[in-house]
């Protein structure tokens, strides 16, 4: 049974959901990245990286595989990653309307934060619908090229997603990513 689990995928694939349900289906410590990650005013929290050590030491946990300064300090400790390997169009809907219902409600997301407007996708290379555009291939090669160091389950749709939580974890899906 998986102990420390790094939940990997896209942005808008749905990694922080799944973490969460992981946590609470198998009573793991869960901590999002992005909390720790971003301060006031979307400013990096000098501390993030000393936070991300400290919790890869625990013995059972759960998180995101994201930020290149976290991922060798997780990946040390992971004994499984779960790859959320969602098709194109399927992330990208999924994405933007996350950012369309969070930025009409006035989500806070971390530290006083919330989404920016759609408009500023045109405007603002670092926008997370700009990013998720970019970054979707790039995501899945690194996710790829851990196959040889980790157990890798890789889902491909919220169908497998939903049966590899409700059965034993790690049975359904590739168990070695191809």
């Amino acid at each position: 049974m998986p102990r420390r689990i790094l939940v990997a995928g896209n942005a808008g694939s749905g990694k922080s959901t799944l973490c969460l349900r992981i946590a609470e289906q198998r009573e793991l410590r869960r901590v999002e990245l992005d909390s720790l990650y971003w301060g006031p005013q979307w400013t990096p929290r000098p501390e993030f990286f000393a936070e991300v050590a400290a919790f890869a030491q625990d013995d059972h946990w759960v998180t995101e595989y994201q930020y290149q300064a976290a991922r060798p300090a997780l990946l040390a400790r992971a004994d499984t990653v779960v790859w959320l390997d969602h098709r194109f169009p399927v992330v990208m809907g999924r994405l933007v309307s996350r950012t369309i219902r969070r930025r009409a409600a006035g989500v806070e997301l971390w530290n006083g934060n919330r989404e920016s407007s759609l408009w500023s996708a045109f405007t603002d290379p670092e926008h997370i619908l700009r990013w998720g555009w970019k970054s979707y291939r790039r995501n899945r090669a690194r996710v790829l090229a851990l196959v040889d160091d980790v157990v890798v389950v890789r889902l491909r749709g919220q169908a497998q997603v939903e049966r590899w939580l409700s059965g034993p974890l790690a049975s359904v899906g590739e168990e070695r990513a191809r």
